[in-house]
């Protein structure tokens, strides 16, 4: 009798086992949906996903060809009927799916990033292991862009401990490829944003790689901005490569200045920025471990951090800007990089130009020993400050060696190096760059100095007129923060490569106030 009941228990318990299974897995004829959203989604039949207890946002592994898919739920009554699986565009594309297809939906168990992520938010540290899980099933699509978001604003809130910020780095290096060119030492410098124009990169590679030092610099796109460096190198050349093809090119010209997106190179770090952007939220972990995570993927053993401060910039206040330099160095010498960090005047735009093409000119100008002024005079101090830290020139004379290699034109020679084999035309001088043919002049409606320069307000005209996506369009300044204007003076003129944009432009800045003109005291003195 004991033995029946006990017989009874094991195929029930058996029984169970296949329901469960049942219920985790089942086929679905593809239903293409002609819609890009960017993420791994597929719409599944509300009432058949509820029998298999598959609901709105759950994961599944969506398996097609031999291969596996891990995507996010969404359920309807009318896009998709029974026994079919509503797939976009994306998915179609990059894995090759057809009308009919057929796939089969597999129900997935919760991440073990969940834990973690709720042990964050509950202001616990989180060890080396414990992150790289997150950033293993980031990598993995595990986590929903919800799920990661939760993580983001956890330590935003909370904070990462050094040990925490140090195994973020290694993960986000761990997570790509990674740069080793053999050669010592290796170079590199970032500036954490927020400065319209302030296109130094493109200056200071030239001066130390003319120098015979290796500095592979990878760049990014705009986010917010009117340009990355890599949209304004783009003008002149190709800035999207492998990582085998930066490697040999800059064995050849010790130097290059790419596009970081355009290669395997810290790919977590893309995940978490397209999160963290429509948050506007920066953790100061985060921004630790995305920076330093990126030179040390390329091999960097030197770097400088410029940190812009002041009004409408990322660091308003000094003091801020000393803490975050020393978190910086801090950081940097766990991670093996030995870094200077330098606080900059982020007040107001650097350059004259702001925009993909009007930033190259300025560039162009520069390596040809003119102007602009202030962007000769910080790239040169940022190169300057580079080849004292590595060691190759002695204190107090980096800056003096950094402009004489501007101004004998190795540098500009250098640059053309550079330029001609990302695959660009190494003779291109400022006067052949195309710039938008639709402007508008705005002139100043009162007499007195300017006071301010906003940067933001400046690269949101840019940014209205076309720029970044339209390389000609964007705002040169005709004046800087002190200058003296009367009534009538020109301010800035907006270019644009459509008369639509430029009209819809001329319209907005109605409501903007990118210049700010000092205030003057009323009245008669007694």
């Amino acid at each position: 009798m004991s033995e029946m009941i006990f017989m009874v228990e094991y195929v029930e318990s058996e029984m169970k086992k296949v329901d469960v299974w049942k219920l985790k897995k089942y086929v679905c004829k593809v239903k293409p949906m002609d819609i890009m959203t960017g993420k791994n989604i597929i719409v599944l039949n509300k009432a058949e996903a509820q029998e298999h207890d598959i609901y709105s946002g759950y994961r599944t592994e969506l398996k097609h060809d031999g291969k596996s898919i891990i995507t996010i739920v969404d359920v309807s009554e009318e896009i998709v009927e029974p026994g079919e699986v509503g797939i976009f565009r994306d998915l179609t594309t990059w894995h090759k799916m057809k009308k009919g297809d057929t796939v089969e939906i597999v129900h997935m168990d919760r991440p073990e990033s969940i834990t973690y992520i709720k042990k964050k938010l509950d202001k616990g540290a989180l060890n080396a292991q414990e992150i790289r899980t997150i950033v293993k099933e980031i990598m993995q699509d595990k986590l929903s862009e919800i799920e990661t978001s939760a993580w983001i604003a956890a330590a935003y809130i909370n904070g990462f401990t050094d040990d925490e910020i140090i195994a973020l780095a290694e993960a986000t290096v761990d997570s790509g490829d990674q740069l080793n060119l053999g050669k010592h030492p290796i170079l590199d410098k970032h500036c954490i944003g927020g400065v319209a124009g302030n296109r130094t990169t493109m200056i200071v590679v030239p001066i130390i790689t003319a120098l015979g030092l290796y500095m592979p610099k990878t760049s990014s796109r705009s986010i917010t901005s009117a340009a990355g460096t890599a949209d304004t190198m783009e003008v002149l050349a190709d800035v999207t490569f492998n990582m085998e093809e930066l490697r040999s090119m800059v064995l050849k010209a010790k130097g290059a200045i790419v596009w970081g997106g355009g290669m395997k190179l810290a790919p977590v770090d893309d995940k978490l920025i397209r999160v963290r952007h429509p948050l506007s939220l920066d953790p100061e972990g985060m921004l630790l471990a995305s920076i330093l995570g990126k030179k040390k993927s390329v091999g960097a053993e030197y770097a400088i951090i410029d940190i812009p401060v002041g009004r409408g910039v990322k660091v308003p206040y000094i003091e801020r800007g000393n803490e975050l330099a020393k978190h910086f160095i801090s950081v940097g010498d766990r991670l093996g990089i030995k870094i200077e960090a330098l606080i900059t005047d982020g007040a107001e735009p650097v350059g004259n130009g702001i925009g993909p093409a009007l930033e190259c000119f300025d560039v162009l100008n520069v390596l040809q020993g003119k102007g602009p002024e202030d962007l000769k005079h910080k790239s040169v101090l940022l190169a300057g400050k580079l080849l004292e830290l590595c060691g190759k020139v002695d204190k107090g004379q980096g800056y003096g060696i950094a402009e004489k290699t501007l101004m004998s034109g190795k540098a500009l020679a250098k640059f053309r190096e550079i330029v001609e084999i990302q695959g660009g035309n190494p003779n291109v001088s400022g006067y052949d760059i195309k710039i938008g043919d639709h402007t508008h002049i705005v002139t100043s409606e009162v007499s007195g100095s300017i006071f301010h320069i906003d940067n933001k307000t400046m690269a949101k005209i840019a940014r209205i007129a076309g720029s970044p996506r339209d390389k000609g369009a964007g705002v040169l300044l005709h004046r800087v923060r002190g200058d003296r204007v009367e009534v009538g003076d020109k301010l800035y003129t907006i270019f644009a490569e459509s008369e639509a944009k430029l009209d819809f432009t001329i319209k907005a800045i109605k409501d903007l106030e990118p210049i700010e003109m000092r205030k003057m005291l009323l009245g008669s003195l007694q």
